[in-house]
């Protein structure tokens, strides 16, 4: 037993030194190639044996005939580690190189794709998260650019609509002023109808811009579903009236939410209006409201004919509108952007469907807890 215990005693000694001496040069070149470090921890692996079995030789005094034995076979297996080790390394370091020059697609603007061949687990690991970024940054850029081209339709669509009353105000001011104007109550009334469309659009602009920066501060209230809807039918009747539209919300349903009043108000009010201005006189806009999987579903049913299919995706774009959406008082096209962004902000979602002879508009807010 005491010879066993002296053997595991110098055996250690020896190897613990080979594995120091490895460490300190595996710090020595800790930004050298991955070939280099293995070649290191299988020379670490070997020395720490043949180390091992030299302690234990000159304490128990072997024959020089054996420890010739023991040191060849220990430098034969370290020829064969090594080249273990430098095969190892050469094939990872191939891998890492293609795994690179894939990824530099990505500041090129294309898509990531996984070099052909097996790979070790860590690096499989790599292309998949890589080829996850790249789909992710795939659809920033849609993004982005759909973006960019609805803010270019809407400077575009702003100008023309703030050149209109701005050029019917000048010309009915000079006619006030020169005094050439034969009605000057009839003037004033329709300057004031144009401010009033100037002072709407801008009001659209400011309250977008804080949806986008995210400035859109929310004063949650418990608020049931059927006031919000009674308020927003009655402030939407008198343009019903005007356009022979009928409006009917008698399917309501009585839901606890948890939402800005004056927002979803506005929420409301924005698909009333859309709704009624699209739908042809003798129609009808419905409003249900009712409790669904997902929370309280929020639905306003206008007689518009429907949207076209291609469109149904762009509808809640900043600056879209239909084809025969471009005359007064259809405004800049961005009443159903701000209506998505209201609800998004109160974590819930706008959707459209085409139904028949119309289109519904869908919000979905959450429930209020009990």
């Amino acid at each position: 037993m005491r010879d066993t215990l002296l053997i595991a005693f110098f055996a250690f000694l020896g190897a613990a030194t080979a594995g120091v001496l490895g460490a300190w040069v595996l710090r020595l070149i800790r930004r050298w190639s991955l070939i280099a470090h293995l070649t290191v921890v299988a020379a670490v692996a070997v020395g720490a044996m043949l180390a091992g079995t030299l302690a234990v030789a000159q304490a128990m005094f072997l024959s020089s005939h054996d420890l010739s034995v023991v040191t060849t076979v220990v430098a034969m297996a370290a020829v064969v580690s090594l080249g273990t080790a430098v095969l190892l390394g050469r094939w990872v370091v191939a891998r890492s190189r293609a795994l690179t020059l894939a990824a530099r697609s990505f500041g090129d603007g294309g898509a990531f794709t996984s070099p052909d061949g097996p790979a070790t687990a860590e690096l499989a690991a790599l292309s998949r998260e890589l080829e996850e970024t790249s789909r992710r940054l795939a659809e920033s850029r849609d993004r982005e650019r759909a973006l960019e081209t609805s803010r270019r339709e809407l400077v575009a669509w702003i100008s023309h609509d703030l050149r209109t009353p701005l050029a019917g105000l000048r010309a009915m001011s000079e006619a006030l002023e020169d005094g050439v104007a034969s009605d000057p109550q009839r003037y004033l009334r329709q300057m004031r109808a144009a401010v009033e469309r100037l002072d709407v659009m801008v009001g659209d602009l400011f309250e977008l811009s804080r949806i986008h920066a995210g400035a859109l501060a929310l004063s949650p209230s418990r608020i049931s579903v059927y006031d919000l809807i009674g308020d927003a039918l009655a402030g939407a009747a008198p343009l019903a009236h005007e356009h022979g539209v009928r409006l009917v919300g008698d399917r309501v349903d009585a839901v606890p939410v948890e939402v800005d009043g004056k927002e979803m108000s506005r929420v409301l009010g924005n698909l009333l209006v859309n709704a009624i201005r699209r739908t042809p006189a003798d129609g009808t806009v419905a409003v249900t409201a009712e409790r669904g999987p997902d929370g309280v579903v929020v639905s306003v049913t206008d007689g518009c004919g429907g949207i076209p299919e291609a469109d149904l995706p762009r509808v809640f774009d900043t600056g879209w509108r239909g084809s025969g959406a471009r005359t007064p008082p259809a405004g800049a096209g961005l009443g159903l952007a701000i209506v998505r962004g209201i609800v998004e902000a109160h974590q819930g979602r706008a959707a459209v469907h085409n139904v028949t002879g119309g289109c519904r508009f869908e919000v979905t807010l959450p429930t209020a807890e009990v």
